[in-house]
């Protein structure tokens, strides 16, 4: 029994106590790290928490600002979107007077045309180029050089249209792609911690596709900016040049056509005083006409009345010569009637050569008489045609152009 408690490995008290004294220095010592090891974590865990606080308020700010700065860019676009599309619904406007403008230069340069034609009709002298013709002349070229400045002017026109068309397109595309952005920013900030549904995305910090820099963000939207008030500005130079032309055009227009009324009124007060006057020019022809015949008739008159005596006086001699026997004796009686025959016959011969010298001044006076009336025929008929010349001329100065002018109305557009 004895050697049995002999034989036994028994550790001596002090290393009991020992063992006894390590296991709670051990046991103290891990106690320690732990507790050291669990106030670090609650310090890490409280940096971490208000260093995540502090990065989640700086992109919560951040956010802000961009909302800020994207409604700020979305109203500076909103404000010249506004501006071009106003400036548009102007210069369509302006563009419609235009096109009446044009239209209406259609009515004057036919009636000038038209005019121009039928004053073709003129004949005679009268087919001269005169100052009417020189101002309608002038007046077809002024309507031709108005409706080309008016066609260019207006395709200026539809070119800014377009023009102001592609900025407000640029506009809407990029107000409508800041109002997406800021429908997400405002998604983003009205998401917190406690937010239902978010989640973990493996692919957000992947940076895919065509992303930008700030400056070049801002850049683009100032570029449509820029670009939409280039265009404003242009279309407002353009309303006022469309505001002089279409003024100074119709001014031009205006003042030519009361030229070619000034120029038709004063060539028909020309015409009619001449037709007056060859009108007058007629009266007298035929009043001399008529005096003419009757002088031919008085003369004929004359003639016939001298033929009598002449004849008269031969028949007599002839008469004579034929008296029968007895009749023919050469008495006393008979040499008396002799000398009587004699002087009778010289008598008879001087009377007969006088007659025959007045009868061929008679004569020639009537071929003269007549000659003149030829004359005088052939300018009655000579006034006549040309009174009929001014007439026709009137029919187509006073009638035909005058009256259809006086539809031509120049107005402002």
């Amino acid at each position: 029994m004895a050697r049995l408690l002999q034989d036994a490995c028994k550790f001596h008290p002090s290393e009991w106590h020992t063992a006894n004294r390590m296991q709670r220095a051990s046991t103290e010592s891990q106690k320690s790290r732990s507790e050291c090891v669990i106030a670090e974590s609650w310090r890490l865990v409280d940096e971490i928490e208000k260093t995540t606080q502090k990065t989640q308020s700086d992109v919560n700010k951040k956010i802000e600002q961009r909302r800020e700065e994207i409604k700020f860019w979305k109203q500076e676009l909103d404000n010249k979107l506004e501006q071009i599309v106003h400036e548009t619904e102007v210069l369509l406007t302006f563009k419609k007077r235009l096109e009446r403008a044009l239209e209406g230069c259609k009515e004057p340069l036919v009636v000038a045309q038209k005019c121009l034609l039928y004053r073709q009709r003129r004949v005679g002298i009268d087919l001269v180029h005169d100052e009417v013709e020189q101002e309608l002349l002038k007046e077809a070229e002024v309507l031709q050089g108005v409706i080309a400045l008016l066609g260019r002017t207006l395709e200026q026109t539809n070119e800014q249209i377009r023009r102001n068309r592609s900025a407000k397109y640029n506009l809407d595309m990029d107000l409508k792609d800041k109002f997406t952005a800021l429908t997400i920013d405002d998604y983003c900030a009205s998401l917190t911690n406690d937010t239902p549904h978010i989640i973990y995305a493996d692919n957000a910090m992947k940076l895919e596709g065509n992303f930008v820099s700030p400056e070049d963000w801002i850049d683009f939207s100032n570029i449509n900016v820029e670009k939409a008030d280039k265009q404003r500005n242009n279309s407002l130079a353009l309303k006022a040049l469309i505001d002089s032309i279409l003024s100074q055009t119709a001014n031009d227009m205006r003042k030519q056509c009361e030229m070619v009324n000034i120029a038709f009124r004063n060539r028909v007060k020309e015409v009619k005083d001449a037709k007056h006057k060859l009108e007058s020019f007629l009266a007298m022809v035929m009043d001399e006409i008529a005096s003419q015949e009757k002088n031919i008739a008085a003369l004929k008159k004359a003639i016939a009345d001298k033929e009598g005596p002449v004849k008269v006086a031969q028949t007599r001699l002839e008469a004579r010569n034929h008296r029968p026997n007895v009749e023919l004796c050469y008495d006393t009686v008979q040499c008396s009637l002799m000398n009587e025959v004699q002087e009778i016959t010289k008598n008879i011969q001087r009377q007969v050569e006088m007659m025959q010298e007045e009868n061929l001044r008679l004569k020639d006076a009537l071929a003269q008489a007549e000659a003149e009336l030829k004359r005088l025929s052939c300018r009655q008929l000579s006034l006549e045609e040309e009174i009929k010349v001014k007439e026709n001329t009137l029919y187509i100065d006073e009638v035909l152009c005058m009256q259809m002018r006086e539809s031509v109305c120049i107005n402002n557009y």
